[in-house]
């Protein structure tokens, strides 16, 4: 008996560390589709499950999200980093 092989999607995830502590991650090609967690590997077991009941909504939009990084001078700017 073959196996059928399951369909995979790969999503972009944005992860930030908030002033709490906690790490949050969005998946911006999902509306409303975002999770927290005090580490980042709970973050990512959440990210897949939060994806997954996403997935699950009966009409589900899926947009198409491209991120770029872009370099730009810097003339004696004072950045703080988080």
């Amino acid at each position: 008996m073959a196996k059928t092989k399951l369909k995979v999607m790969k999503f972009k995830v944005i992860v930030e560390k908030d002033e709490d502590g906690y790490y949050v991650a969005d998946v911006p090609e999902l509306q409303g589709c975002h999770t927290q967690a005090k580490d980042k590997k709970e973050l990512m077991k959440r990210v897949k499950e939060v994806i997954e009941l996403c997935l699950e909504d009966t009409n589900p939009v899926i947009r198409r999200v491209d991120i770029k990084e872009v370099e730009v001078p810097l003339q004696k700017s004072k950045l703080l980093f988080a």
